[in-house]
């Protein structure tokens, strides 16, 4: 182990006592360990972080970048307390650049090649299950995929059909029913999980590899590799993303209001609080999200207008 391999160990270690989970920093930064005992330097540089950051094995602009970098940054302010040579990474350096995309709204058949690759090219049998039915989850409840990592087995109301959301975004919590089908996927999985995982370290209703819960950045990297490998969204205007599950969700509820003929100006705040939005307007969003739902939406103005004016 080198002296930077322990002074992360060490860092990592500090973080957790005090309450951090640390689960994307322990995904990235062993990777800039790696690169500076390959420079052979003996702590953090602006310019060494910057280009780690910067390293993109397709050679395209990502979002990993700055998340990098804020890993980066974390570490330097810790390591300057111990080598005084240490640079921090100043805010701003590589910012997350926010910008609107129309999201990638999957099809029933996408969503099953989704899961049915993960029982496929999953070898661990724990593994396979927890990645089907994640996948399976996010499509049929419309949660942020964090919430799901962060469910325990104590959130679930078997009898009630119902999910405990604690302290999400904002830090709201709330109440999810699901389909009676949802929840009998969810009990195969937790029958299976418990078979085959039965002392797991961390009350975590999905449970990894490492018997612990699940890590966000692992997460995104598995289903990236089932998105590739099920060929999902080939060609596509924007790439297919985790967090398109949940725009899926509620693309489809606010289609399936329109076609039954739903008041859907007044449902509106329901979909808003199923989804924990902090306001209504967070759910109007999705009004333009997709092509058919704007054509619906704006045929129901204009027949409405005609009303009117008859």
């Amino acid at each position: 182990m080198s002296a930077l391999e322990q002074d992360l160990a060490d860092y990592l270690q500090l973080r957790r006592s005090l309450g951090h989970e640390m689960a994307e920093a322990r995904w990235l930064l062993p990777g800039f360990v790696a690169y500076l005992d390959t420079r052979g330097a003996s702590t953090v540089t602006i310019e060494a972080a910057l280009e780690w950051a910067q390293q993109s094995p397709t050679g395209q602009p990502t979002t990993v970048g700055p998340r990098r970098m804020t890993a980066a940054r974390g570490f330097a302010r810790y390591l300057a307390g111990i080598y005084p040579g240490t640079e921090i990474p100043p805010l701003g350096l590589m910012p997350h650049r926010q910008r609107w995309r129309r999201p990638f709204i999957y099809s029933t058949a996408d969503i099953e090649a989704l899961m049915g690759r993960a029982r496929i090219l999953i070898r661990s049998p724990l593994r396979a299950a927890t990645y089907e039915t994640l996948v399976g989850l996010l499509a049929a409840g419309g949660l942020r995929i964090g919430e799901a990592i962060k469910l325990d087995r104590r959130d679930i109301d078997w009898s009630e059909s119902l999910l405990l959301i604690r302290e999400s975004k904002f830090g709201k919590s709330r109440l999810v029913p699901l389909h009676s089908t949802a929840m009998q996927a969810l009990s195969t999985y937790a029958q299976l999980r418990d078979e085959l995982e039965p002392r797991p370290e961390e009350p975590s209703f999905f449970v990894s590899q490492t018997h612990r819960r699940l890590c966000y950045a692992v997460v995104c990297q598995t289903f990236r590799q089932l998105v590739d490998a099920a060929g999902v969204g080939v060609g596509a205007p924007s790439a297919p993303r985790l967090h398109d599950l949940r725009h899926t969700f509620a693309v489809r509820t606010l289609l399936s209001w329109y076609r039954t003929g739903e008041d859907v100006q007044a449902k509106l705040p329901w979909l808003s609080t199923y989804l924990g939005h902090r306001e209504p307007a967070s759910t109007y969003w999705y009004l333009s999200a997709a092509p058919e739902l704007l054509a619906l939406a704006a045929a129901r103005q204009n027949a409405g207008w005609t009303a009117v004016r008859s």
